[in-house]
């Protein structure tokens, strides 16, 4: 038999009354094309955006339509903000930064901690190997705490007070995790301008505050920009409880049984620890993160190793 899904209902050809998940989900086939509505007034981290200059309007346009048709991406993103943004935002708040600046996580890697840039940058907040270890990350053949969602998010926040207090705006502060301090300081000797609105930039950091306004302004007001998504539909926050180490753990995978848990979700819940153990001669203090029973399964089953074969 002939069939098709839609959403998450399988569509018979025999002329059964179809039942969608959403009452208000539309065919595909008679969706319609719009230019988006430029906000009336837009703010980062309360500092005003001029919109009253027709090149800031335009490059805002850009943005906003890039991020509402770009779908697959931004829905992806709506649906993770929750559980991520559960960790970054209290290490925000106790920093000193501005909740905006969760908008400047996601234009860097989208909240997905495995992306690795051509420069080499990886992790949430997109930290090359020098500049992380600079703000006192560990990154070596065992950790790197690029991944660790925690400490990546304070190194950030302590750039960004960094920037702030050279830059004196949070805009400019959010320019130069782009660019580079050094870079925007030259930019703005030699063009004699202290505003990034009236800066000329490279085409990414030109692009860059605006693909974080469009983005603030899309996921806070998702249903404005054609995103229907339920409370439902967002993917949970992590449950899990710590364990503090202060010695070598020899093999991660008898770790992992040893906490009740298996190898794949240690590595999920600490994807800082890059590989199969952790030497620890320095006698340094770890948190390691073990998933809560429910957030995995109620019957999560771990083989003896010795068993296996032949299965």
């Amino acid at each position: 038999m002939v069939g098709l899904f839609i959403g998450a209902k399988k569509i018979d050809s025999i002329g059964r009354p179809i039942n969608y998940r959403y009452s208000h989900l539309r065919s595909p086939f008679d969706n319609k094309t719009y230019p988006v509505k430029i906000p009336d007034s837009l703010d980062f981290a309360g500092e005003n955006v001029p919109l009253f200059d027709f090149d800031v309007v335009e490059r805002l346009d850009r943005e906003l339509i890039v991020n509402t048709y770009w779908h697959s991406r931004t829905i992806l993103i709506m649906k993770e903000m929750k559980q991520i943004g559960s960790i970054l935002r209290p290490i925000m708040k106790r920093n000193g930064i501005p909740d905006d600046f969760i908008f400047l996580a996601v234009a860097e890697s989208g909240l997905q901690n495995d992306v690795v840039s051509p420069s080499g940058a990886t992790g949430v907040w997109q930290f090359i190997k020098s500049t992380g270890i600079n703000f006192g990350l560990q990154i070596d053949e065992y950790v790197d705490e690029r991944l660790n969602y925690e400490k990546s998010t304070d190194a950030a926040c302590k750039y960004l007070l960094e920037s702030k207090s050279r830059f004196g705006n949070w805009t400019l502060a959010a320019a130069s995790y782009n660019m580079g301090q050094e870079g925007l300081a030259r930019s703005i000797k030699n063009q004699k301008v202290g505003s990034y609105y009236d800066l000329y930039l490279n085409n990414e950091t030109s692009r860059y505050i605006f693909r974080i306004l469009a983005l603030k302004e899309v996921m806070k007001n998702p249903q404005s920009y054609g995103f229907h998504i339920n409370s439902t539909d967002l993917y949970p926050a992590f449950k899990y409880h710590t364990v503090t180490i202060d010695s070598a753990i020899n093999n991660l995978t008898e770790f992992a049984i040893q906490q009740g848990t298996t190898y794949k979700y240690l590595k999920i819940f600490n994807p800082w620890l890059i590989n199969t153990s952790l030497p620890n001669s320095n006698k340094k203090i770890y948190s390691i993160k073990i998933p809560e029973p429910e957030m995995v399964s109620d019957e999560l089953e771990v083989t003896d190793p010795d068993n296996t074969k032949g299965q």
